[in-house]
């Protein structure tokens, strides 16, 4: 199995970059090869602009989607990011490892998807969840969060973590059709001993071997809606 890791945290002795290596570590171990695409050590722009490209479709007003399937065909696509979407191509699965920056993930790695997941290649017209893209590939998402596991809930006080993970689970990585495992998530990392954190260390290294075994995230199927993207049976 390929993996690639986008890994986005700038503290290189994080225990985000501890899950990281950690990961490298259990697939390397596992006989899988692993690429890392370090965005903070990579210096990565994370501004997606017209400057992405080297020749342009309309040279007067800029569509970025529509700009990024013209250049990927004609082979113009800037060289930073024609380099990320050949290790996306390579691999099986690919893991977003980050902290939680305002209930959602480090601008960063943001800016990573707005230039990577190309128009044409990854989803358009209607080839999303599905039939998008990305069928056949596993992505997941590993985090870490300052909050307690207890805070996060249906009824807690920050309310459901699948809820504010949602626009990066189903509306970026399904939506192009990915696969998607469930998230792995480290609580309250900042304030807890180094035991404690060892704890989460071994449950990380436990669910990476159990990889093939880990619960998907459900998304709608194309079949399930007519040609307006209509359902066909009412909720129930």
């Amino acid at each position: 199995m390929n993996v690639l890791i986008v890994h986005a945290h700038y503290e290189q002795e994080s225990f985000s970059s501890a899950l990281m290596h950690c990961a490298v570590d259990v697939f390397e171990s596992g006989g899988h090869e692993v690429q890392v695409s370090d965005l903070y050590k990579m210096n990565w722009n994370p501004v997606a602009s017209a400057s992405d490209f080297g020749e342009r479709e309309h040279s007067e007003y800029c569509v970025y989607a529509l700009e990024q399937r013209k250049a990927c065909q004609a082979g113009t696509i800037a060289r930073d990011i024609a380099g990320e979407i050949e290790k996306v191509k390579w691999c099986d699965l690919l893991i977003f490892n980050f902290p939680m920056f305002w209930c959602s993930a480090p601008a960063i790695l943001k800016g990573w998807i707005d230039r990577v997941f190309v128009s044409g290649l990854f989803y358009g017209g209607t080839r999303f969840y599905d039939r998008g893209g990305m069928t056949g590939k596993r992505a997941m998402v590993t985090l870490t969060l300052g909050g307690r596991d207890h805070m996060f809930g249906k009824d807690a006080i920050h309310g459901e973590l699948d809820v504010m993970l949602r626009h990066l689970v189903r509306g970026t990585l399904g939506y192009c059709g990915f696969e998607v495992l469930k998230p792995f998530a480290a609580y309250h990392v900042p304030y807890i001993s180094d035991e404690e954190r060892g704890v989460i260390l071994d449950d990380y290294r436990i669910a990476l071997r159990d990889i093939a075994a880990r619960q998907s995230v459900d998304f709608p199927r194309l079949s399930d809606f007519d040609e307006a993207m209509r359902p066909l049976r009412p909720s129930v």
